[in-house]
């Protein structure tokens, strides 16, 4: 990690607030070098000392003002590994070195757990909070220990990223106060230089300081990260917590009323003088989302997303003299119809009655903008005002998207803060399972996806001839989850001999063989909404125009895209200018009503 950027250095967030615990911690003198630690599953081996790390992911993607945060589940169920569990065999040299990240992007290594948690159910993940906990395990490892790590992390380095009140990214570790003096001092100096970690003493009579510390890091999210029987036994204790409470540029769909200071987008679409309108109806009540049938989940809230655009070039297509027969001869048509509408009304007795000056008299000749001989006098700008709706684009909030023969994705950018642009996407399969997609889904294929997502916005994307229309509920979904098997599932990608007491070989972290990975605890949350990532979807209002002037509308060929979200997929937020991956899950119950 001698490369990796110097967090110390850019990270410019006030160091975390000490927990206040039953003994004082101070920081550990000397300082140490660190590197994360994971749990165990295999049958407990008592040594002189173990350890257990812990990496703490949280996401959160928040609505309104930064003051407002999701509430979340409280997090206090029980943590203790369970150690009656064979090691999962270590996978081939060769398979494991496929998982290997090539720089910081989006890496088969990112999709492995949905692989391994692949129960079809929920899940919830962070990829940046493992890899920074493996690759400060890797600083503390040797040899085969070592090699096992970096045949899955590769040449990843830790990016510095600054901190605020919208994200949070922190590394500790703590060490039970009689046991500084077997911590060498070179791994807590790599600690603090890499990683920005806090270095903090505990004496580990409980879990107080420890989840503290959590809660201060995920932004008060995760506030019960362990129990006290957790911690108890342990010499040290690494911690990665990471937490983003980010907006959207736009709101999914427009809800006016609603507590927010995210701005949205009125649609309503017409062209002139073509049959073609779309709108989106504004949300002024939550629960007025428009509901949809998901997967076997009914009444799920959605947020309702449209575009238009259009590419059928009229004029060139029917050709000038054609557009204005046609037109000349709908309006004569429509004048005989008002006509005899008013010798039917009684108004005069005869066509012949009609008096000359009726243009001025009747409703519709006021309307109808004839010419003196009888003819319409708009041609010329109606003709001009028909050219004019070709290119023209129109989307009810920002979004990207593909469809495919195989699936739908849908991707939208957060807010940019300090410096970085997160992006969230979505993947559902059309046809077959979530299951089944994601057996043959690798970080080549997800990536291809990415690369190729369409912005509604650049009319070049689109096929020519036609007026295409896209339309799309995209469900609110807000989940929880512990990844209880996250030390076997390590194990099962090849990193084995460092939760085994016999093979660890942590001796840049504590000099003397024997200390080894006890315990890994990885837990995640996430709120998708409508005016950030946190569940809900909207459904804009937009209404129609009074009536007008006469008008002759043309028939326009439309072709649509259809993009609703109503069966499980799978997502990923990525930072948009590294492609690296901060969370990734599926969605088979997005469970927010």
């Amino acid at each position: 990690m001698d490369e990796t950027p110097n967090q110390a250095e850019t990270n410019n967030t006030p160091p975390a607030a000490e927990p206040q615990p039953a003994e004082p911690i101070e920081e550990a003198q000397p300082p140490i070098k660190t590197a994360p630690i994971f749990p165990t599953d295999q049958p407990a081996k008592k040594s002189k000392a173990h350890l257990i790390a812990i990496l703490a992911s949280l996401f959160i993607i928040g609505a309104g003002v930064a003051t407002w945060f999701i509430t979340h589940p409280n997090n206090s169920s029980n943590t203790s590994v369970q150690n009656d569990i064979e090691p999962a065999p270590a996978l081939e040299p060769v398979e494991a070195s496929k998982l290997a990240l090539k720089g910081n992007g989006l890496s088969d290594f990112d999709l492995a757990f949905l692989h391994l948690e692949n129960k079809q159910d929920n899940v919830v993940y962070s990829p940046l909070s493992m890899k920074y906990a493996l690759a400060m395990l890797k600083d503390g490892a040797n040899d085969r220990s070592k090699e096992q790590i970096e045949a899955v992390i590769g040449d990843y380095k830790a990016k510095a990223y600054l901190n605020s009140a919208n994200r949070s990214l922190a590394n500790a570790i703590f060490i039970r106060d009689s046991f500084t003096d077997q911590i060498l001092p070179s791994y807590t100096d790599t600690l603090k230089t890499n990683y920005n970690a806090s270095v903090m003493l505990d004496p580990f009579t409980s879990a107080a300081n420890v989840n503290k510390w959590v809660g201060d890091q995920t932004l008060g999210i995760i506030n019960n990260f362990v129990e006290d029987g957790d911690v108890k036994d342990l010499d040290f204790l690494l911690v990665n917590a990471l937490a983003i409470d980010m907006n959207w540029n736009k709101q999914l769909q427009c809800a006016p009323s609603q507590d927010t200071d995210v701005p949205c987008t009125y649609y309503n679409i017409k062209y002139a003088h073509e049959s073609y309108n779309d709108y989106i109806p504004e949300i002024f009540d939550a629960e007025t989302f428009e509901k949809i049938t998901f997967g076997d989940h009914e009444n799920v809230k959605s947020a309702k997303i449209g575009a238009s655009i259009n590419r059928y070039d009229i004029v060139k297509e029917l050709g000038e003299d054609k557009i204005r027969e046609t037109v000349e001869a709908g309006y004569q048509e429509w004048v005989r119809e008002n006509h005899q509408r008013l010798i039917d009304a009684g108004t005069y007795a005869s066509e012949d009655e009609i008096p000359a000056g009726a243009a001025t008299a009747d409703e519709f000749y006021r309307q109808a903008h004839a010419g003196s001989d009888g003819s319409y006098d708009g041609l010329n700008q109606y003709i001009q005002e028909l050219g004019e709706n070709y290119g023209k684009t129109a989307t009810s909030t920002d979004f990207y998207f593909l469809d495919t023969d195989a699936e739908k994705v849908f991707a939208k950018d957060l807010k940019e803060y300090d410096g970085s642009t997160l992006q969230y996407i979505g993947i559902m399969p059309k046809t077959g399972s979530l299951n089944a997609y994601l057996n043959n889904l690798t970080a080549e294929k997800a990536t291809n996806l990415i690369a190729n997502l369409k912005d509604p916005s650049d009319v070049n994307n689109f096929k020519d001839g036609v007026v295409t229309k896209i339309t799309a509920h995209i469900p609110f979904f807000k989940l929880s989850y512990e990844m209880k098997n996250f030390q076997s599932n390590l194990q099962q990608l090849g990193i084995t001999d460092v939760f085994d007491q016999t093979t660890a070989d942590l001796t840049n972290i504590v000099p003397q063989k024997g200390e080894y990975i006890d315990a890994a605890i990885h837990k995640a949350d996430i709120d998708f909404s409508n005016d950030g990532i946190r569940a809900a979807a909207a459904t804009g209002m937009g209404g129609r125009g009074a009536a007008g002037p006469w008008d002759y509308k043309f028939d326009v060929p439309v072709e649509e895209i259809d993009l609703t979200f109503d069966k499980p997929f799978l997502f990923l937020i990525h930072d948009k200018s590294t492609g690296e991956v901060w969370f990734t899950g599926t969605v088979y119950n997005p469970a927010n009503n």
